[in-house]
Protein backbone atom coordinates (compact mmCIF):
# COMPACT_ATOMS: atom_id res chain seq x y z
CA UNK A 1 0.00 0.00 0.00
CA UNK A 2 1.29 3.27 -1.21
CA UNK A 3 1.68 5.43 2.39
CA UNK A 4 -0.15 9.03 2.27
CA UNK A 5 1.18 12.11 2.69
CA UNK A 6 0.53 12.31 6.07
CA UNK A 7 2.33 9.13 7.15
CA UNK A 8 5.44 9.79 5.24
CA UNK A 9 5.35 13.49 7.24
CA UNK A 10 5.39 11.55 10.64
CA UNK A 11 7.71 9.09 9.51
CA UNK A 12 10.39 11.38 8.11
CA UNK A 13 9.62 14.87 10.47
CA UNK A 14 10.48 15.46 13.67
CA UNK A 15 7.70 15.41 15.91
CA UNK A 16 7.56 18.87 16.93
CA UNK A 17 4.41 20.32 16.00
CA UNK A 18 2.10 17.81 16.24
CA UNK A 19 0.21 15.92 13.39
CA UNK A 20 -0.32 18.93 10.68
CA UNK A 21 -4.05 19.55 10.01
CA UNK A 22 -3.66 19.55 6.40
CA UNK A 23 -0.85 19.18 3.86
CA UNK A 24 -1.63 22.21 1.26
CA UNK A 25 -0.07 22.06 -1.97
CA UNK A 26 -0.84 25.91 -3.58
CA UNK A 27 -1.96 29.33 -2.48
CA UNK A 28 -3.99 32.39 -4.12
CA UNK A 29 -4.54 35.62 -2.36
CA UNK A 30 -6.28 34.46 0.98
CA UNK A 31 -6.74 30.94 0.14
CA UNK A 32 -5.41 27.88 0.06
CA UNK A 33 -6.37 24.29 -1.24
CA UNK A 34 -5.17 21.30 0.38
CA UNK A 35 -3.90 17.70 -1.45
CA UNK A 36 -7.44 16.65 -2.30
CA UNK A 37 -8.25 20.06 -4.02
CA UNK A 38 -10.26 21.29 -1.26
CA UNK A 39 -10.41 25.28 -0.79
CA UNK A 40 -9.78 27.31 2.25
CA UNK A 41 -10.06 30.59 3.10
CA UNK A 42 -6.53 31.55 5.03
CA UNK A 43 -7.72 33.13 8.35
CA UNK A 44 -4.13 32.64 10.52
CA UNK A 45 -1.75 34.06 7.30
CA UNK A 46 0.64 31.78 8.30
CA UNK A 47 0.54 33.01 11.86
CA UNK A 48 0.99 36.93 10.58
CA UNK A 49 3.29 35.91 8.13
CA UNK A 50 2.12 35.99 4.77
CA UNK A 51 0.80 39.78 4.62
CA UNK A 52 0.38 39.62 0.78
CA UNK A 53 -1.41 36.24 0.88
CA UNK A 54 0.04 34.03 -1.81
CA UNK A 55 1.61 33.98 -5.21
CA UNK A 56 1.52 37.77 -4.99
CA UNK A 57 3.12 38.56 -8.52
CA UNK A 58 4.61 41.57 -7.05
CA UNK A 59 6.56 39.55 -4.30
CA UNK A 60 7.09 36.69 -7.24
CA UNK A 61 8.72 39.16 -9.63
CA UNK A 62 11.10 40.68 -7.21
CA UNK A 63 12.06 37.29 -5.50
CA UNK A 64 13.00 35.94 -9.35
CA UNK A 65 14.45 39.10 -10.49
CA UNK A 66 16.60 39.07 -7.22
CA UNK A 67 17.65 35.43 -7.63
CA UNK A 68 18.56 35.86 -11.08
CA UNK A 69 20.86 38.63 -10.25
CA UNK A 70 22.34 37.81 -7.72
CA UNK A 71 21.12 35.63 -4.99
CA UNK A 72 23.61 35.18 -1.56
CA UNK A 73 26.87 37.02 -1.43
CA UNK A 74 27.56 36.16 2.49
CA UNK A 75 28.21 39.00 4.60
CA UNK A 76 32.24 40.04 3.70
CA UNK A 77 29.87 42.03 0.94
CA UNK A 78 26.89 44.39 0.70
CA UNK A 79 24.20 44.38 -2.20
CA UNK A 80 21.65 46.99 -2.74
CA UNK A 81 18.50 45.74 -1.45
CA UNK A 82 19.82 45.17 1.85
CA UNK A 83 21.10 48.52 2.25
CA UNK A 84 17.53 50.11 0.48
CA UNK A 85 15.48 48.37 3.30
CA UNK A 86 17.24 49.45 6.13
CA UNK A 87 17.22 52.60 5.12
CA UNK A 88 12.90 52.14 4.48
CA UNK A 89 12.46 50.87 7.93
CA UNK A 90 14.36 53.65 9.30
CA UNK A 91 12.16 55.88 7.00
CA UNK A 92 9.04 54.37 8.69
CA UNK A 93 10.03 54.60 11.89
CA UNK A 94 10.61 58.30 11.32
CA UNK A 95 9.46 61.08 13.68
CA UNK A 96 8.54 64.56 12.35
CA UNK A 97 10.30 66.93 14.42
CA UNK A 98 8.69 70.51 15.32
CA UNK A 99 8.68 72.76 12.72
CA UNK A 100 10.24 70.49 10.63
CA UNK A 101 9.40 70.64 6.95
CA UNK A 102 8.91 67.22 6.41
CA UNK A 103 10.01 63.68 8.37
CA UNK A 104 13.76 63.02 9.56
CA UNK A 105 15.21 59.65 9.44
CA UNK A 106 15.30 57.90 12.94
CA UNK A 107 18.82 57.75 13.28
CA UNK A 108 19.81 54.14 14.39
CA UNK A 109 20.95 50.61 12.47
CA UNK A 110 19.67 47.66 11.52
CA UNK A 111 21.13 43.99 11.14
CA UNK A 112 19.07 41.70 9.74
CA UNK A 113 18.61 37.94 10.34
CA UNK A 114 16.50 34.80 9.15
CA UNK A 115 12.98 34.81 11.75
CA UNK A 116 11.67 36.80 15.00
CA UNK A 117 13.60 34.27 17.54
CA UNK A 118 16.70 35.42 15.83
CA UNK A 119 16.11 39.07 15.56
CA UNK A 120 15.70 38.94 19.68
CA UNK A 121 18.41 36.88 20.13
CA UNK A 122 20.37 39.93 18.59
CA UNK A 123 18.47 42.38 20.65
CA UNK A 124 18.67 40.37 23.72
CA UNK A 125 23.03 40.47 23.07
CA UNK A 126 22.93 43.35 22.22
CA UNK A 127 21.21 44.55 25.64
CA UNK A 128 24.30 42.60 27.38
CA UNK A 129 26.02 45.06 25.54
CA UNK A 130 25.17 47.78 28.12
CA UNK A 131 27.52 45.93 31.03
CA UNK A 132 24.07 45.29 32.53
CA UNK A 133 22.24 41.62 32.65
CA UNK A 134 18.75 42.21 33.96
CA UNK A 135 16.07 41.93 31.33
CA UNK A 136 12.21 42.54 32.79
CA UNK A 137 9.36 40.92 30.55
CA UNK A 138 5.61 40.89 30.72
CA UNK A 139 3.69 37.72 31.50
CA UNK A 140 2.12 35.78 28.49
CA UNK A 141 4.87 36.95 25.96
CA UNK A 142 6.08 34.87 23.56
CA UNK A 143 9.13 35.87 21.79
CA UNK A 144 10.90 33.02 20.15
CA UNK A 145 11.86 28.98 20.87
CA UNK A 146 15.74 29.67 20.73
CA UNK A 147 17.84 29.32 23.88
CA UNK A 148 18.25 32.92 24.77
CA UNK A 149 15.00 34.27 23.18
CA UNK A 150 13.24 31.16 25.42
CA UNK A 151 14.20 32.84 28.46
CA UNK A 152 12.43 35.66 27.87
CA UNK A 153 8.94 33.90 27.03
CA UNK A 154 6.85 33.37 29.73
CA UNK A 155 4.75 29.86 29.21
CA UNK A 156 6.08 27.35 31.50
CA UNK A 157 5.20 24.85 28.92
CA UNK A 158 7.94 26.62 26.11
CA UNK A 159 10.37 27.09 28.82
CA UNK A 160 10.43 24.15 31.23
CA UNK A 161 12.14 20.97 29.33
CA UNK A 162 14.93 22.92 28.31
CA UNK A 163 15.94 25.06 31.41
CA UNK A 164 17.99 26.19 32.75
CA UNK A 165 17.73 29.07 30.98
CA UNK A 166 19.83 32.29 30.45
CA UNK A 167 19.11 33.78 33.76
CA UNK A 168 18.35 37.68 35.62
CA UNK A 169 14.64 37.71 33.67
CA UNK A 170 11.94 38.96 35.69
CA UNK A 171 8.65 38.67 34.22
CA UNK A 172 5.84 41.37 35.67
CA UNK A 173 2.04 41.41 34.61
CA UNK A 174 1.42 42.88 31.37
CA UNK A 175 -0.35 46.16 31.56
CA UNK A 176 0.68 46.76 35.29
CA UNK A 177 2.49 49.98 35.22
CA UNK A 178 2.85 49.32 39.12
CA UNK A 179 4.35 46.37 38.85
CA UNK A 180 6.63 47.40 36.19
CA UNK A 181 7.99 50.71 38.06
CA UNK A 182 8.64 48.22 41.00
CA UNK A 183 10.76 45.28 38.77
CA UNK A 184 13.25 48.10 36.76
CA UNK A 185 15.72 49.06 38.88
CA UNK A 186 19.44 50.74 37.84
CA UNK A 187 20.78 47.39 37.22
CA UNK A 188 18.09 46.52 34.42
CA UNK A 189 19.30 46.29 31.33
CA UNK A 190 15.99 46.41 29.79
CA UNK A 191 12.20 45.86 29.67
CA UNK A 192 11.07 43.93 26.65
CA UNK A 193 7.29 44.39 25.80
CA UNK A 194 4.91 43.54 23.21
CA UNK A 195 2.41 46.21 21.90
CA UNK A 196 0.01 43.85 21.73
CA UNK A 197 0.43 40.38 23.03
CA UNK A 198 -0.32 38.00 20.01
CA UNK A 199 0.40 34.34 21.50
CA UNK A 200 -1.96 35.10 24.90
CA UNK A 201 -4.72 35.91 22.30
CA UNK A 202 -4.42 39.17 21.39
CA UNK A 203 -3.64 41.61 24.52
CA UNK A 204 -4.21 45.45 24.29
CA UNK A 205 -2.81 46.91 26.94
CA UNK A 206 -4.43 49.78 28.53
CA UNK A 207 -3.39 53.06 27.40
CA UNK A 208 -0.65 54.71 28.47
CA UNK A 209 1.55 51.64 29.84
CA UNK A 210 4.22 51.73 26.73
CA UNK A 211 4.30 55.86 27.78
CA UNK A 212 4.72 54.87 31.52
CA UNK A 213 7.05 52.24 30.01
CA UNK A 214 9.42 54.88 28.41
CA UNK A 215 9.45 56.97 31.36
CA UNK A 216 10.55 54.16 33.29
CA UNK A 217 13.56 52.86 31.29
CA UNK A 218 14.40 56.70 30.94
CA UNK A 219 14.61 56.68 34.60
CA UNK A 220 16.60 53.95 35.16
CA UNK A 221 19.17 54.26 31.79
CA UNK A 222 17.34 51.31 30.72
CA UNK A 223 16.99 50.13 27.20
CA UNK A 224 13.19 49.31 26.01
CA UNK A 225 12.48 47.08 23.61
CA UNK A 226 9.79 46.23 21.51
CA UNK A 227 8.78 43.32 19.90
CA UNK A 228 6.74 43.88 16.86
CA UNK A 229 7.15 40.71 15.46
CA UNK A 230 3.70 40.03 15.20
CA UNK A 231 2.68 43.42 14.87
CA UNK A 232 4.45 45.24 12.88
CA UNK A 233 4.40 46.12 8.71
CA UNK A 234 0.78 47.17 8.92
CA UNK A 235 -0.82 44.28 10.79
CA UNK A 236 -2.40 46.48 13.46
CA UNK A 237 -3.43 49.05 11.02
CA UNK A 238 -0.23 51.40 11.15
CA UNK A 239 3.41 50.42 10.16
CA UNK A 240 4.45 49.59 13.47
CA UNK A 241 1.80 49.05 16.48
CA UNK A 242 3.52 51.00 19.17
CA UNK A 243 3.10 54.08 16.96
CA UNK A 244 -0.04 55.36 18.27
CA UNK A 245 1.50 55.72 21.58
CA UNK A 246 3.90 58.56 20.48
CA UNK A 247 6.73 56.15 22.51
CA UNK A 248 10.40 56.14 20.55
CA UNK A 249 11.92 53.20 21.81
CA UNK A 250 15.45 52.41 21.87
CA UNK A 251 15.48 48.41 20.17
CA UNK A 252 12.58 47.29 17.65
CA UNK A 253 12.54 43.46 16.34
CA UNK A 254 10.36 42.57 13.25
CA UNK A 255 9.62 39.36 11.43
CA UNK A 256 6.71 37.42 10.07
CA UNK A 257 4.83 40.10 7.48
CA UNK A 258 8.35 41.81 6.92
CA UNK A 259 8.78 38.75 4.09
CA UNK A 260 5.40 38.10 2.98
CA UNK A 261 6.74 34.55 3.15
CA UNK A 262 10.05 34.68 2.47
CA UNK A 263 12.64 34.57 6.08
CA UNK A 264 13.73 37.61 7.38
CA UNK A 265 14.15 39.08 10.65
CA UNK A 266 14.89 42.81 11.62
CA UNK A 267 17.01 43.74 14.67
CA UNK A 268 16.41 48.01 14.83
CA UNK A 269 18.16 49.38 17.38
CA UNK A 270 17.53 53.58 17.54
CA UNK A 271 20.07 56.23 19.03
CA UNK A 272 23.12 55.70 20.81
CA UNK A 273 21.44 51.88 21.23
CA UNK A 274 22.38 51.26 17.47
CA UNK A 275 26.59 51.23 18.17
CA UNK A 276 26.07 48.65 20.96
CA UNK A 277 27.02 45.73 18.51
CA UNK A 278 30.86 45.94 17.05
CA UNK A 279 32.46 43.79 14.65
CA UNK A 280 32.90 40.30 16.29
CA UNK A 281 29.85 40.93 18.46
CA UNK A 282 26.99 39.07 16.38
CA UNK A 283 26.90 37.20 12.80
CA UNK A 284 24.55 35.56 10.45
CA UNK A 285 24.91 33.50 7.09
CA UNK A 286 21.82 34.25 5.25
CA UNK A 287 20.58 37.42 6.94
CA UNK A 288 20.42 40.54 4.92
CA UNK A 289 20.52 38.01 1.96
CA UNK A 290 19.90 40.07 -1.41
CA UNK A 291 16.69 37.41 -1.91
CA UNK A 292 15.11 37.95 1.25
CA UNK A 293 15.57 41.95 1.74
CA UNK A 294 14.50 42.23 -2.18
CA UNK A 295 11.27 40.20 -0.77
CA UNK A 296 10.71 42.36 2.28
CA UNK A 297 10.74 46.01 -0.22
CA UNK A 298 8.71 44.12 -2.49
CA UNK A 299 6.15 43.54 0.66
CA UNK A 300 6.69 47.39 1.72
CA UNK A 301 5.84 48.77 -1.66
CA UNK A 302 2.75 47.15 -2.25
CA UNK A 303 1.20 48.24 1.49
CA UNK A 304 2.40 51.70 0.27
CA UNK A 305 0.91 51.65 -3.15
CA UNK A 306 -2.59 49.42 -2.77
CA UNK A 307 -2.53 51.36 0.89
CA UNK A 308 -3.38 48.29 2.43
CA UNK A 309 -3.15 50.04 6.20
CA UNK A 310 -6.36 51.77 5.60
CA UNK A 311 -7.86 48.20 4.23
CA UNK A 312 -6.62 46.54 7.10
CA UNK A 313 -8.37 48.86 9.38
CA UNK A 314 -11.97 48.46 7.72
CA UNK A 315 -11.52 44.68 7.58
CA UNK A 316 -10.44 44.45 10.80
CA UNK A 317 -13.23 46.57 11.83
CA UNK A 318 -15.64 44.74 10.06
CA UNK A 319 -14.40 41.18 11.55
CA UNK A 320 -14.35 42.70 14.95
CA UNK A 321 -18.37 43.73 14.55
CA UNK A 322 -19.16 40.93 13.10
CA UNK A 323 -17.89 37.91 15.21
CA UNK A 324 -19.15 40.38 18.28
CA UNK A 325 -22.65 40.17 17.41
CA UNK A 326 -23.07 36.49 18.38
CA UNK A 327 -23.93 36.17 22.20
CA UNK A 328 -21.31 33.43 22.53
CA UNK A 329 -18.33 35.58 21.66
CA UNK A 330 -17.96 37.32 25.17
CA UNK A 331 -15.29 39.47 23.96
CA UNK A 332 -13.41 40.59 20.83
CA UNK A 333 -9.90 42.48 21.14
CA UNK A 334 -6.95 43.80 18.77
CA UNK A 335 -6.39 46.34 16.24
CA UNK A 336 -6.59 45.72 12.23
CA UNK A 337 -5.93 42.37 11.10
CA UNK A 338 -4.44 41.00 14.43
CA UNK A 339 -7.86 40.02 16.28
CA UNK A 340 -8.45 38.09 19.16
CA UNK A 341 -11.57 36.81 20.63
CA UNK A 342 -13.04 34.92 23.76
CA UNK A 343 -15.67 32.26 23.73
CA UNK A 344 -18.28 31.33 26.16
CA UNK A 345 -16.31 28.14 26.84
CA UNK A 346 -13.39 26.57 26.79
CA UNK A 347 -14.03 24.93 23.23
CA UNK A 348 -11.36 27.20 21.21
CA UNK A 349 -10.36 23.44 19.42
CA UNK A 350 -13.68 22.66 18.79
CA UNK A 351 -14.40 25.60 17.19
CA UNK A 352 -11.00 26.00 15.06
CA UNK A 353 -11.91 22.10 13.88
CA UNK A 354 -15.44 23.45 13.45
CA UNK A 355 -14.40 26.58 10.74
CA UNK A 356 -11.51 23.92 9.18
CA UNK A 357 -14.77 21.56 8.41
CA UNK A 358 -16.58 24.54 6.41
CA UNK A 359 -13.70 25.86 4.85
CA UNK A 360 -11.97 28.34 6.97
CA UNK A 361 -8.24 28.17 8.76
CA UNK A 362 -8.09 30.26 12.34
CA UNK A 363 -5.85 29.49 15.48
CA UNK A 364 -6.78 28.65 19.06
CA UNK A 365 -4.44 30.06 21.23
CA UNK A 366 -5.94 29.37 24.58
CA UNK A 367 -8.81 26.92 25.63
CA UNK A 368 -11.43 29.91 25.11
CA UNK A 369 -9.34 32.05 22.71
CA UNK A 370 -9.86 32.35 19.18
CA UNK A 371 -6.91 34.31 17.30
CA UNK A 372 -7.42 35.38 13.49
CA UNK A 373 -4.36 37.18 11.33
CA UNK A 374 -5.33 36.86 7.54
CA UNK A 375 -3.31 38.23 4.66
CA UNK A 376 -4.29 41.66 4.06
CA UNK A 377 -5.49 41.66 0.73
CA UNK A 378 -8.43 39.52 2.50
CA UNK A 379 -11.26 40.82 0.14
CA UNK A 380 -14.37 42.00 1.48
CA UNK A 381 -16.51 38.45 -0.28
CA UNK A 382 -13.95 36.68 1.98
CA UNK A 383 -14.86 38.60 5.03
CA UNK A 384 -18.16 37.73 4.38
CA UNK A 385 -18.22 34.30 3.66
CA UNK A 386 -16.27 34.10 7.26
CA UNK A 387 -18.80 35.96 9.23
CA UNK A 388 -22.06 33.92 7.37
CA UNK A 389 -20.47 30.89 8.22
CA UNK A 390 -19.50 31.93 11.73
CA UNK A 391 -22.26 31.13 13.60
CA UNK A 392 -22.80 27.82 11.95
CA UNK A 393 -19.28 26.90 13.41
CA UNK A 394 -20.02 27.73 16.66
CA UNK A 395 -23.52 25.26 16.98
CA UNK A 396 -20.93 22.67 15.01
CA UNK A 397 -18.44 23.10 17.75
CA UNK A 398 -21.43 22.63 20.23
CA UNK A 399 -20.78 26.24 22.01
CA UNK A 400 -23.90 27.88 24.38
CA UNK A 401 -24.69 31.28 24.95
CA UNK A 402 -23.39 32.28 28.34
CA UNK A 403 -26.41 31.20 31.32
Amino acid sequence: MTATWPERYAASLMNTFGPPKLVLTRGEGAHVWDEDDREYVDLLGGIAVNALGHGHPALVEAVTDQLKTLGHVSNFFATRPQIELAEKLLDLLSVVEEGAQRPSRSPGKVFFSNSGTEANEAAFKLTRRTGRTHVVVAEGSFHGRTMGALALTSKEAYRAPFEPLPGDVTFVPYGDSEALAAAVTDETAAVLLEPLQGEAGVNVPPAGYLARAREITTEHGALLWFDEIQTGIARTGAWFAHAESGVTPDVITLAKGLGGGIPIGATIALGAAGDLLEPGNHGTTFGGNPVATAAALAVLHVIEKDDLLERTNAIGERLRDGLAADPRVTEVRGKGLLIGLDLSADASADVTAAALELGFIINNPTPNRIRLAPPLVLTDDDVESFLSAWPAILDRAGVEPPS
